[in-house]
């Protein structure tokens, strides 16, 4: 986790899960394990804890936090479209992913290879991609805040955002249809940044490919699959 801290572009952060129950986390600063005490909240009883990734403690109806979560099944060896949400977003990656994140202050590609039991966080408007460096399916979990997969905010490609960057965009009219251009123009996203980001994600796929599965790795799919069928109910 060190070395991947060491790569990680601001803002962005890694959990590992780990099997035997220790939660490991990683950001630009470093890495370190999550303590029940330190990093935790009580969870409704005493040797119960919970840290909260989308919201707080104090969420309720009156003090909502807007996210969405779902299950997600990637095909094998592919990858999304690079894009950027208009939300932060966070992923759990059950298998062999590879995520690709464009470290703007750095002026390059980060590319993170994800294993089974890691999680990232990535914050709002970052140009990033996702694979399944598998030879089958791979199931994720993610959350976005504030944005389903049918907002035109949820996904912005590079495409979307060269249109918004030539477009002359009208203001939202909540009387007039159409007139819709998503949340993220409010904070004056420089779009031509954006695709110029997005694009140098997708050369760098273009040129690389979706990485593949080490032969480690391999072996501890295998070790899983039999684990699985020992544990699972007769």
């Amino acid at each position: 986790m060190e070395r991947i801290a060491r790569e990680l572009p601001y803002g962005v952060e890694v959990f590992s899960l780990r099997p035997d129950g220790v939660v490991l986390f990683a950001d630009r600063d470093g890495a370190r394990e999550l303590g029940p005490r330190e990093d935790f909240l009580r969870f409704i009883d005493a040797g119960q804890f919970a840290h909260y990734l989308v919201g707080d403690a104090h969420t309720s109806p009156e003090r909502p936090s807007n996210a969405t979560f779902k299950l997600g099944v990637v095909g094998p060896r592919s990858a999304f479209t690079p894009h950027a949400h208009g939300g932060e977003h966070i992923v759990l990656s059950l298998g062999h992913a590879a995520c690709g994140l464009y470290d703007a202050p750095r002026g390059r590609v980060t590319e993170l290879r994800l294993f089974p039991g890691a999680m990232i966080r990535i914050p709002e408007m970052m140009p990033h991609s996702f694979a399944n460096r598998g030879a089958k399916p791979l199931h994720i979990l993610a959350a976005n805040t504030g944005f389903g997969i049918d907002h035109e905010d949820y996904a912005i490609t590079a495409d979307e955002a060269e249109r918004r960057a030539t477009d002359v965009l009208p203001r939202r009219d909540p009387a007039v249809p159409g007139t819709a251009v998503g949340t993220v123009e409010r904070v004056a996203t420089d779009y031509g940044l954006l695709a110029a980001s997005l694009r140098d994600i997708e050369r760098r796929q273009r040129i690389r490919g979706i990485g593949a599965v080490s032969v480690r790795e391999r072996l501890a799919a295998r070790l899983r699959r039999a684990a699985s069928r020992l544990e699972a109910p007769r």
